[in-house]
């Protein structure tokens, strides 16, 4: 096989809660006198560093800064967060990939102990050699951590033989930045208008995903 490790995104790659997102995202702006934002227009312009997406929804951090929009919005998803499914065809993916020999791991802007919270309560635990999130809440990206990730698998020599599977703009940016390859997945937080012309292939669904990943040719 072309990879040594597939890397995931967890949020709207494995995991179904775009929707949940809007949802609380849309209480935030009602309680703030703000108009609602649809998934369309949320999947539009949703985005890393996150603060750059309040400010785009209209959010006055000098009546209301950030940081505790952020505990807001995480202690409501929190609260919910059970409500999401995995996204059609993640455990066959997954199944898929550990038959083929092919360890996996988990970088996500979710916070650490909350990653690994939600991935055993969906019974993922097995799956994966290293689950990596942030320090905090705050989601302001994914580069260092992933760099730390790749250093802890012992791959940050031979980066060229990772791929980061995600659903947004800045999973591309990490790959890009850890010098991983990169296939995106347009079912999540992003339209697939953002996602196009990156450089990165592109994949409707799982199924489509984990084929694409075990038939990559190898390097030349």
């Amino acid at each position: 096989m072309r990879y040594r490790h597939v890397i995931w995104d967890w949020n709207g790659t494995l995991l179904d809660d775009t929707w949940l997102c809007v949802e609380v995202l849309n209480e935030l702006l009602h309680e703030s006198g703000l108009r609602a934002i649809s998934t369309d227009a949320y999947r539009a312009h949703f985005g890393f560093p996150v603060i750059h997406f309040y400010q785009w929804l209209g959010f006055d951090f000098a009546r209301q800064p950030f940081e505790e929009l952020s505990v807001r919005f995480i202690s409501a998803y929190n609260a919910r967060r059970f409500e999401c499914t995995l996204q059609p065809g993640a455990r066959e993916a997954l199944e898929t990939f550990r038959a083929a020999g092919l360890p996996q791991s988990v970088l996500s802007a979710y916070q650490q102990d909350t990653l690994r919270e939600v991935i055993a309560h969906y019974g993922l635990t097995s799956f994966f050699t290293h689950l990596s999130g942030l320090d905090n809440i705050h989601a302001h990206g994914k580069i260092a951590r992933g760099q730390a990730h790749l250093r802890e698998l012992a791959l940050h020599e031979a980066p060229h033989s990772v791929i980061l599977i995600g659903d947004t703009a800045h999973d591309h940016e990490v790959a890009a930045a850890l010098g991983a390859d990169c296939l995106l997945l347009h079912h999540g937080h992003m339209h697939v208008g953002r996602l196009n012309g990156r450089g990165a292939p592109l994949a409707a669904d799982l199924a489509d995903a984990t084929r694409q990943v075990l038939a990559a040719p190898m390097r030349a």
